[in-house]
């Protein structure tokens, strides 16, 4: 694409809230989009949250069958591995198949911008003006585009927040995840161990799948999955013997309002990569579609985009900071323990 048209933006990465704003602003806008799933799925629970089904909704989509997983569960079964208390929650999740569903969102995407397989390898300004996005193709070919502005929606640790804003650190875990064939009775639980986490694991189960994941601190991450795992099996009885595939990635957990950047100078982030992601259950797909559209928004308004990106995003950063105080609930043993024994909330008959 060397020497070839000039876009309005770049769009690195072609999940959700890349997809969504290519979708918003696609009709009025030159968009490139970079889409790097060829190099595989990385780990997520798949879980279409309320406030993701409502941005769906505004966004006048509705979700084919084929996106669907089965079966659809709703309760979460919360464990303590350290000290065995258990109790189950009602949720109102959507199930889905999430390469499935980032698939539609990049095909409805394909209609109002140019779309490439692609991983970007670099970011830099242009001496008159704009933006440079090297990339190499999934064939292998290096190219580079350019672009009046880029947008970052490559999730958490993605090249554009390093190259662009590299001192806005934040806080990261690695997140493992592992897929077995579904022996046992379906289920979705939060699984908490101090011992080897100071966050959260999960289980969810797909068309007769069954997933364990969780996010561990970068040092001794895959040590700290195994004995999860090996918990899991030896008091538990979780089939997890043999993986049929393993997912790995960096997370994001957002602990202060600087861990949330936006972006600025022709360069937006979107998504996980802004920091817009849940501090406490690490739900992002709800923040992905609504930055997304509304960074469009922004695009399409006229002024100055950075400006009308932080006043039309603000509510997100908002309720992001917000959800903060549900983790020491979440994390912190004993608060754990005593929300767990009260029963607050609790489906009736639950441990």
């Amino acid at each position: 694409m060397q020497g070839q048209e000039k876009f309005d933006y770049i769009v690195v990465g072609a999940g959700p809230a890349g997809s969504a704003f290519a979708l918003q602003a696609g009709d009025k806008l030159r968009i490139l989009l970079l889409d790097g799933s060829f190099r595989g799925q990385k780990p997520c629970g798949g879980l279409l949250a309320p406030q993701a089904a409502r941005a769906l909704a505004e966004m006048g989509l509705t979700l084919p069958r084929e996106v669907l997983a089965d079966p659809q569960i709703f309760a979460v079964r919360t464990m303590d591995l350290q000290t065995g208390a258990e109790r189950s929650y009602p949720r109102n999740y959507v199930n889905m198949d999430r390469a499935a569903f980032d698939g539609w969102l990049r095909r409805l995407a394909g209609a109002k911008a140019t779309v490439l397989q692609a991983r970007a390898t670099a970011v830099r300004p242009l001496e008159q003006g704009g933006w440079a996005v090297d990339y190499v193709t999934a064939t292998g070919e290096r190219e580079t585009a350019q672009g009046a502005a880029v947008v970052g929606a490559d999730g958490a640790g993605g090249i554009v927040r390093r190259s662009c804003f590299a001192e806005r650190r934040i806080l990261h875990y690695t997140a493992i995840q592992q897929w077995f064939t579904l022996r046992d009775a379906p289920l979705y639980a939060c699984v908490f161990h101090r011992p080897t986490s100071e966050s959260c694991s999960w289980l969810f189960c797909k068309d007769r799948k069954l997933a364990f994941g969780g996010a561990f601190a970068p040092s001794g991450a895959r040590a700290g999955f195994e004995e999860q795992k090996r918990i899991l099996q030896e008091q538990y009885g979780f089939s997890m013997a043999q993986p049929l595939r393993t997912e790995a990635c960096v997370v994001y957990r957002p602990r202060s309002k600087r861990d949330l950047c936006l972006g600025a100078g022709g360069v937006y982030l979107l998504g996980e990569a802004a920091g817009l992601i849940s501090p406490s259950s690490f739900e992002g797909i709800s923040y992905a579609l609504r930055s997304g559209c509304r960074l469009a928004e922004a695009a399409l308004a006229g002024g100055e985009v950075g400006r009308n990106y932080r006043r039309a995003a603000g509510a997100l950063c908002r309720e992001v900071l917000s959800r903060r105080w549900k983790r020491p609930f979440m994390y912190w043993p004993k608060l754990r323990g005593l929300v767990l024994k009260s029963g607050v909330q609790a489906l009736k008959g639950s441990k």
